[in-house]
C-alpha cells in the first residue's frame, strides 16, 4: 500500500527528490534574490518618494545601466531556471490525499501562492520587455506588487522546508542517482548559459554579436540608438524649429528659442543611456547644462526642476530632476546625439540626459522646465 503523502505512481521518481529539488533550488533563489534586490533600485529610481529623491545618487553615471541590465539578464535566466525546478517538484503536487491536515493545507497553499507568482512575475516581466502589453492593468504596480508577494511565498516556502534544505545542501553522502543529476544540472547550467549569451548584448557590448533572441540591438538602430517610443507613438507631429520655444518658469520667467538655445554656451558628455527592458548604449551628447538654463531665471540653490514634454499619449510626460541632478554638470537639455541633431523620434528639439537615470525618465520633447522648490 503506498503510504500517505507520497507522489502518485503516474510519475517516475528519479530525480523528483528533495536533492535535487535543492540543488536546482539554490540557483533559483539566487535569481530572485537578484531580480528583487534590483528591482528594489529601478523602483526607487522611478518613483522614489519625497523622502529618497534628494539622496539618489549621480555617480556612477552607468549605476542604472548595471542594475537594470542585470536584472534583465538574471530574469531570462530564470526561465529555464523555473521549469526545471517545477519539473523536479511537480509529483509533489499531486500527492493523495491532497489535503492531510491544517498544517498541509497551509503549506500547499503557500506553494501554490509561490509557483503562481513565479510564473506570473517572469511572464509579465518577459513581455514588457517586447512592450506587448494584453492586460488592461498598468504594468509597474502589478509586477512591483507580486515581487514582494514572491519573495514572502519564497522565504516561506524556505522556512517550511529548511530541514530539507539544511540536509541536502552540500549533497554529502551515499547517492545512487549522483551521475544522473550532475547531467541534468550540467544541463541546466548549460541551458542558463546560453540564454544569458543571447539575450545579454542588450547591455554587455562584447556580447552584442551573438544578441540573438534579445528584442533589441542598442547599437542597430537611427542614430545609433533604439527607439522605445516614436514621436508617432506619443501623438507628437513634426515640430517646427521656427516656433517651438523652451519655456523657463522661475523667478524671473523665460523663453528661448531653438536658435536662441543654441548659441549658449554648449556643453558635452559620453552617457549611457538605459531603459527598463534592460537594453542600454551609451553615446555622445552635446547641449545646454540643465543648471545654466535655471541660472538664467534666478533658480536658487538646491531647486529642483520639473520636466514637461510635448507628448500626449502614454506616460512619463513630466519627470522630476531631483536638485542634485540639476546642480551636476553632467546633466543637459540635449540638442545633438552623436554629432547629429536629434531626430524627432529621438526627442527633437530638446531632451533631456541625465547620469544614473532610467530611460523613461530622460524626457524627449521637452517644451517646459519649471523651478519648483
Amino acid at each position: 500500500m503506498r503510504r500517505a503523502g507520497a507522489p502518485t505512481n503516474w510519475f517516475p521518481t528519479r530525480l523528483h527528490d528533495p536533492r535535487t529539488a535543492v540543488a536546482v533550488g539554490r540557483w533559483l533563489g539566487a535569481g530572485v534574490l537578484v531580480c528583487f534586490l534590483t528591482g528594489l533600485v529601478s523602483h526607487g529610481l522611478q518613483s522614489p518618494g519625497d523622502w529618497l529623491a534628494t539622496r539618489l545618487p549621480t555617480r556612477p553615471v552607468w549605476g542604472y545601466r548595471l542594475t537594470q541590465g542585470l536584472h534583465v539578464i538574471t530574469g531570462f535566466a530564470l526561465v529555464p531556471l523555473l521549469l526545471v525546478k517545477l519539473w523536479v517538484v511537480y509529483p509533489r503536487l499531486f500527492v493523495l490525499p491532497p489535503v492531510r491536515s491544517l498544517r498541509h493545507a497551509l503549506e500547499r497553499f503557500s506553494v501554490a501562492v509561490l509557483v503562481g507568482a513565479a510564473l506570473l512575475q517572469v511572464f509579465l516581466g518577459l513581455v514588457n520587455i517586447v512592450q506587448w502589453y494584453p492586460w488592461p492593468f498598468s504594468f509597474r504596480p502589478v509586477h512591483w506588487a507580486l515581487a514582494w508577494v514572491l519573495l514572502g511565498a519564497t522565504l516561506l516556502h524556505v522556512a517550511v522546508q529548511a530541514p530539507a534544505i539544511a540536509a541536502y545542501w552540500r549533497g554529502k553522502g551515499r547517492d545512487p542517482d549522483g551521475p544522473e543529476r550532475r547531467s541534468l544540472l550540467l544541463g541546466l547550467g548549460a541551458a542558463v548559459g546560453t540564454v544569458t549569451l543571447v539575450t545579454a548584448g542588450q547591455t554587455v557590448a562584447p556580447l552584442r554579436r551573438v544578441t540573438l533572441l534579445a528584442p533589441r540591438r542598442p547599437d542597430g538602430s537611427a542614430q545609433g540608438l533604439p527607439i522605445n517610443r516614436t514621436a508617432a507613438e506619443a501623438g507628437v507631429r513634426e515640430v517646427s524649429p521656427e516656433t517651438w520655444r523652451l519655456r523657463l518658469a522661475g523667478p524671473r520667467a523665460h523663453e528661448l528659442s531653438l536658435a536662441e538655445l543654441r548659441r549658449l554656451p554648449q556643453h558635452g558628455a559620453r552617457l549611457p543611456i538605459a531603459c527598463v527592458e534592460g537594453w542600454s548604449a551609451t553615446a555622445d551628447w552635446s547641449g545646454v547644462r540643465v543648471r545654466d538654463l535655471l541660472e538664467l531665471v534666478g533658480a536658487p540653490p538646491g531647486a529642483s526642476a520639473r520636466v514637461v514634454s510635448l507628448q500626449r499619449r502614454g506616460g512619463y510626460r513630466v519627470s522630476e530632476l531631483p536638485p542634485q541632478f540639476v546642480r551636476d554638470p553632467l546633466t543637459l537639455l540635449a540638442l545633438r546625439l552623436n554629432g547629429q541633431v536629434l531626430s524627432l523620434d529621438h526627442g527633437f528639439p530638446a531632451r533631456i540626459i541625465a547620469p544614473n537615470r532610467p530611460g523613461v525618465l530622460q524626457t524627449k520633447w521637452v517644451t517646459t522646465i519649471e523651478v519648483s522648490a
